[in-house]
Parts: structure tokens; C-alpha cells; sequence
């Protein structure tokens, strides 16, 4: 078999410390399509699924992760804007998992030397333990 592009991951292999929610969930703007009557950009669509993508900054607890891997971006396709667990700690940081979550490898190079950087995707998020939960319960 050979691998596709994008390859499905574990969300505790890509965040084994954990992953915060900075921020609020936006919509990916298309910046390829034309300019809306009011101006406005359209929304982005996935590609492969026709679903609207919206996106998410995450904080990657990995005390080891380097200085540009520390905020990363996870997209999520979904037909509705996602609604992220509710926070419950007293920090401004949401604790997350992504269900369904695949990474693409690039070459970034976007600075002094080439490296390579990592593309999310995700098809939902929810609370931490959350996704194991439901998987049980489907079972």
C-alpha cells in the first residue's frame, strides 16, 4: 500500500502533554476564490469532503516542543462551526483532543533555512478523555 498525502495520526502522538484551545474556532477564508458583493472573502472548503473548514490555534503542552512548534493550527472540516468543550479551568486555555485527526508533511521555508512543518486536520474536537468515551459507547 503505498501512503497518501495525508495520513491519520493519534491525537496523543502528535500532543502526548496535552493541547490547549487559544482563541476562538474561524472559519478558513478562501483567498483563491473572488471577493464576495460586500467584500468579504468566502469560506474554505475541504477539498475532499465539500465540508466548510474552520480553524483553531492550538498551545502544544509539550515542554519539548520547539519555539515554532509550540502554537500550531488545526483545521477542522465540519458542515457547522464547531462549539469547543467548555473550559473548566481557572486558565484561558481550553484543554482539547481532536477526533479524527491526520497531519501532512511540507517543507517550510519560510525563513533562513528550509524545515520541515506539519499541516493538522481534524474532523471534530471535544473535552480530553471525551473521544474515548464515545467510541465505547458506539461500540
Amino acid at each position: 500500500m503505498a501512503m497518501q498525502k495525508r495520513f491519520v495520526v493519534g491525537h496523543e502522538d502528535v500532543f502526548p502533554k496535552g493541547a490547549f484551545l487559544k482563541g476562538e474556532v474561524e472559519p478558513v477564508l478562501d483567498f483563491q476564490a473572488e471577493k464576495k458583493a460586500d467584500g468579504s472573502r468566502p469560506q474554505q472548503r475541504d477539498k475532499e469532503t465539500g465540508l466548510l473548514l474552520w480553524q483553531v490555534v492550538v498551545l502544544d503542552a509539550d515542554e519539548e516542543a520547539g519555539k515554532k512548534d509550540t502554537a500550531v493550527t488545526v483545521k477542522i472540516a465540519a458542515p457547522h462551526q464547531p462549539v469547543p468543550p467548555q473550559n473548566k479551568t481557572p486558565f484561558p486555555w481550553t484543554p482539547v483532543e481532536f477526533i479524527g485527526l491526520s497531519a501532512l508533511p511540507y517543507v517550510d521555508d519560510n525563513g533562513n533555512r528550509p524545515r520541515l512543518a506539519w499541516s493538522f486536520r481534524a474532523e471534530g474536537l471535544c473535552a480530553p478523555g471525551e473521544s474515548a468515551k464515545a467510541d465505547k459507547a458506539a461500540a
